[in-house]
């Protein structure tokens, strides 16, 4: 094929994954959601008779996800066999599924049809997540054998109104913990050269809080996780650090307070032995060999890894280096962890020990957690407020259920509507007040 015959397929595919602005664009510059969306972009032309996606949802934004899977379901309508690997499997849910094979430790457990899985709580036995409403539908004791349940759509949710009611209870209002502010953006603006970045952003981070930063890809949310750790500076505006402008810190003063974690974790470790990685930033910083010795200790004892403190890094699982790179920032005793896609890959089990240790860490050492994510799930259930961009403005600054309820912000957002969302709008409920009762009765569906 010439230059000339491929060049309107390339940009034909760059438009249909929302890629087509960046055709000149050098990949590494792109951020892991965009570069999904071209690796997406390079195979929609091939002509091929079985096509294999490795978790194509990692990184994405929802509404992207959501193209993405009826982009898939368009390669099958075609003739194409489609095999999808993935952990977020509402979101596959999103086009008709014609079967399921869920595998543990290389045994095949099922193999099936959906409503068949999703009736007999296979999910949950085998550590993964189920659909938010058939989570609703189990702490409503509904009985779900020979429901149809392969659909959010499909679901008759006002037959259950009654069983359902505690989702629309009101809550007794609690009053609000006085938290001392720990860094506040002020009217904050950044450019990438002639690129607007962020604009005009301004809002306050307290101690203990757990924050989410929710949005498109390319939205603004890693440039603002960068702009408090001083990895960049504002052009215009000012970001303060317990009241003081920290445009005279260095960034190894900022990371006192504020440390980063990366989405993979073996980005970040450069050290074959655990104790010497959890040293490396102490002995940078001139740490007397008693105080890095405590701080080890400490570090690895909050993180559960104590007892492999002589271990070579490569004995680690994935989750287990996700916790190393926590205990290397923790022996800093920053007062912010920042989180870049903490769970990204993970299958529920493993999302759910990485995230109640997080949640542990927060409760006994009151740090403050920013989680950059595109989960909507762990959104709801592990923070307690919602930064929400969009083309690099905050356009929702609220608690959890208000900014996931909020119809006009999550169209501007690319986020999508929970299934929770569906069926408080199908039992005539208040959608917030529905995903509120959720986060606080979730305890009832383990």
């Amino acid at each position: 094929m010439t230059k000339k015959d491929m060049i309107p397929l390339v940009h034909e595919s760059l438009k249909k994954v929302g890629m087509l602005n960046f055709a000149k664009q050098v990949p590494f510059k792109l951020s892991g959601g965009q570069k999904q969306k071209v690796a997406l972009a390079g195979i929609l032309h091939e002509d091929v008779k079985v096509l294999l996606f490795d978790e194509p949802l990692a990184s994405l934004d929802p509404a992207s996800n959501l193209k993405t899977i009826e982009m898939i379901d368009e390669m099958a309508q075609d003739g194409k066999t489609v095999i999808i690997v993935e952990h977020r499997f509402e979101d596959v849910l999103h086009r008709k599924v014609d079967r399921v094979i869920v595998i543990d430790e290389g045994i095949i457990v099922y193999d099936g049809d959906v409503n068949t899985l999703l009736q007999k709580d296979i999910l949950r036995q085998y550590g993964l997540r189920e659909p938010l409403y058939v989570q609703a539908l189990r702490m409503a004791k509904v009985n779900l054998v020979g429901l149809k349940l392969d659909q959010v759509s499909d679901v008759d949710f006002k037959i259950y109104t009654e069983q359902l009611e505690f989702l629309n209870q009101i809550q007794s209002l609690k009053v609000q913990e006085i938290r001392p502010p720990l860094v506040e953006f002020k009217n904050v603006h950044f450019s990438y050269d002639a690129l607007k970045a962020l604009e005009d952003i301004s809002f306050t981070l307290y101690k203990g809080e757990r924050l989410s930063l929710v949005g498109r890809n390319g939205a603004g949310k890693s440039t603002l996780a960068k702009l408090m750790v001083g990895a960049l500076r504002p052009d215009l505006g000012c970001i303060e650090i317990a009241g003081i402008n920290y445009s005279t810190y260095s960034i190894a003063e900022i990371a006192h307070r504020i440390g980063y974690v990366m989405q993979n974790p073996n980005q970040m470790i450069v050290k074959h032995m655990i104790k010497d990685e959890v040293a490396l930033a102490l002995k940078l910083r001139k740490f007397s060999e008693d105080q890095i010795e405590a701080a080890i200790a400490e570090a690895l004892t909050v993180t559960g890894l104590k007892s492999m403190s002589h271990w070579p890094v490569s004995a680690l699982s994935y989750g287990q280096k996700k916790r190393l790179t926590v205990a290397s920032i923790l022996a800093l005793k920053p007062d912010i962890l920042i989180l870049d896609e903490p769970t990204a890959g993970q299958d529920y089990r493993h999302y759910t020990e990485i995230m109640d240790f997080l949640e542990a860490i927060n409760q006994s050492l009151g740090i403050t957690f920013i989680f950059i994510t595109h989960d909507i799930h762990l959104a709801i259930e592990y923070t307690d407020r919602a930064l929400v961009f969009s083309e690099g403005k905050l356009i929702k600054d609220a608690r959890i259920y208000e900014a996931l309820s909020d119809q006009s912000i999550l169209e501007q957002a690319s986020l999508t509507k929970t299934s929770l969302y569906t069926l408080a709008l199908a039992c005539g409920f208040d959608p917030e007040r529905v995903i509120e009762n959720f986060i606080l009765h979730r305890g009832l569906y383990a």
